[in-house]
Order: structure tokens, then sequence, then C-alpha cells
């Protein structure tokens, strides 16, 4: 989502060099009329949600948020937000809940904002979107963010952007969510694991969007190559020695959600990768189309308590959300059906 307040002021900011090609592309859905009547009017949100049965969404700033500004503009523009942010929850409090925003550009700042975040305005974590200026969360300069939001049990979504290197995805549509929205996530998402970022901070959770950017298709290979690459010199480039192997990680310190990914063989496979109580339920809106996501939440053959762990149970448990008084109303309204070895397990 955003506010008015948001876009007005973000529109008429310089952005960074390098993020040319992405804010032309976001700027131009934000001033879309339909697209943007979509991010702004969360009365018109509430009655859509109503008529699918959806209890709660946790709102979270467009991307790239504040990420492709100065620091000088981007720390006091994530506190406006913020504060909008955490008003339009405490209005709302059985309805939305909040991911805050933060500009990694200044990582002390982005710390105390965490903290304002997690405490004062009550939210329920912080959202990054990916790389801030082709800089990522592993490197040594964002510990004071990694810390924050490990001592203040702020869940991070990981949530993608064009990519750092551009030029290869610049044609054809691939820098966005064709392709290069996946392959950027997942990079940064394996930055966290391969450079020891997870053993600095055991008690970080990240979550991964698209059902896990991919990850889960490609973990019993990381392992195995990473397993030769530990024991084989000049096998690859310099890399810390890990306490875990990397799915390790993947399955303690991430959470995956659904969203823009109706599909019951990926979600089959994330379960078998993953397990239930770390996959749960996304829309992505207001880019994928809500009533196909709930039917497919609805439809998809799974057991009882799977269907209530991705429904919301899961959310509750990493978001820090109290259960909504008609939860159950996204679950099945007559049982599911035995899953089967091809869809889910």
């Amino acid at each position: 989502m955003a506010t008015e307040a948001f876009l007005i002021a973000a529109h008429g900011l310089d952005v960074v060099p390098g993020d040319e090609t992405e804010m032309g592309l976001m700027r131009t859905v934000e001033g879309t009329p339909e697209l943007r009547g979509r991010l702004v009017d969360l009365d018109a949100r509430l009655r859509e949600m109503d008529a699918l049965g959806q209890d709660m969404a946790v709102l979270s700033l467009n991307p790239p948020g504040v990420q492709p500004y100065s620091a000088a503009d981007a720390v006091p523009l994530a506190r406006e937000f913020n504060d909008a942010l955490a008003a339009i929850v405490r209005r709302h409090p059985d309805r939305f809940g909040g991911l805050a925003t933060v500009a990694p550009q200044d990582p002390i700042a982005a710390a105390a904002e965490i903290e304002r975040a997690m405490g004062p305005l009550g939210l329920n974590g912080i959202m990054i979107n990916s790389h801030t200026g082709g800089r990522y969360l592993d490197e040594p300069e964002f510990a004071p963010l990694l810390a924050a939001a490990e001592a203040n049990h702020a869940p991070i979504y990981l949530h993608p952007r064009v990519p750092s290197m551009l030029a290869p995805y610049r044609d054809y549509g691939m820098p966005a969510a064709i392709w290069g929205y996946h392959a950027e996530a997942g990079l940064h998402a394996m930055r966290l694991i391969l450079g020891g970022a997870l053993d600095r901070y055991p008690g970080l959770t990240i979550v991964l969007g698209h059902l896990g950017e991919g990850i889960p298709y490609w973990l019993r290979r990381i392992d195995n190559r990473h397993a030769f690459a530990t024991r084989t010199a000049g096998a690859a480039t310099d890399m810390p020695r890990l306490s875990l192997t990397p799915s390790e990680y993947f399955r303690r310190n991430f959470v995956i959600t659904t969203s823009g990914i109706d599909d019951p063989d990926v979600l089959g496979l994330a379960l078998r990768a993953v397990g239930t109580d770390a996959i749960m339920f996304a829309i992505d809106y207001p880019y994928e189309d809500p009533t196909a996501a709930m039917t497919f939440l609805r439809d998809i053959p799974l057991a009882d308590d799977q269907r209530t762990a991705i429904a919301h149970r899961t959310a509750e448990r990493v978001f820090g959300i109290g259960r909504a008084p008609t939860a159950l109303a996204i679950t099945a309204t007559s049982p599911a059906p035995e899953p089967t070895p091809a869809s889910i397990e």
C-alpha cells in the first residue's frame, strides 16, 4: 500500500544513480489511476477483503520503499510513513497489521527505527526491498540493522526489487516480476546464508515471498555443492566456515509465503522442503488477483492442520498477530480431499 502523502513526497525526490530505470517503472505504475487507487484506498480494500472472506492483511509500503533515495531524504520519509501506517493499524487492529519501512542507507537510523516500530508504534516487522545502492545486508555496514532486528524480534520481509546488476535483465521485460525480482531476492537470501550472517544473528527471521524465490527447488544441490566447495581447494571463491548446512539455515531462519504462486505442485515441493509451519498465505496485492489467491487457499488439497497453518497460524506466530475473530473463514467449507503424491504431501 501507500499513502497519497508518501507518493507526493517520494515522487518529488531525486533518485540515486543506478535506480533510475526501476523508479521510472514504479512511478509510472503508481501514477496509473487504477493501481494508485488500489494502493491508497484502504476503505475499498476492506470492502474487498469482506467480500473475499479475508480477515486480515499485513500492509507494507509499495516497493522499493525509500531505498532509492539519499539517506537525508529517506530517513525522515520512512518515519513519516511508519507513523501513518501505525495510525492505520490502530484504527483497524482486527483487520490490518503493518511492516515498517526503514532506510538501510543509514544503518544506525534504521536500527533506531526498527526499535521504534516494534515498540511505540506497535508494528509487526520490517520490510527491506533487497539491495540498497547495490549493497546487501550481509555486508558489515548493515550490522546495526540486523542486530536491531534480532534484538527487537522484528521479522525482515526481504522483498524483491530490480536487480542491482541490471544490464543482463534490462531487455525483454526481465528487470521486474517476470524474472529479475526472483533472481534478486533469491541472491540476497543466499548471501545472508552463505556469508555467515545467520551465525552472527541466529535469532533472525527472514520472510521470502513467491514460495521462497526458487530456493526450495535448489536446496539439495546447494547443500551438495557447498559441501564439495568446503572440502575442495579452488572449487569456489573465498567463503566463511558455517556452523550449519545452507538448508539448515533456510529451515531454521526463513519463512516463505505463497504470494503470486497459486500452483499446487510448487506448494507441494515447498511443504516437503521446509514444512507446513514455515509457509504462510499471501496475495501480493494489488499486483495479483485476490480472488484467485483465496480460491487457491480454499480448494487446494490440504489436511485441515496444513490449511490452518498456512491460512493464519504461521502468520500469527511470525508477525505477533492475535487471531482474528473469524479467522476460520478462510478454511475449507467441506473436508479437504486426501493429498495426492503428485501435489501436496
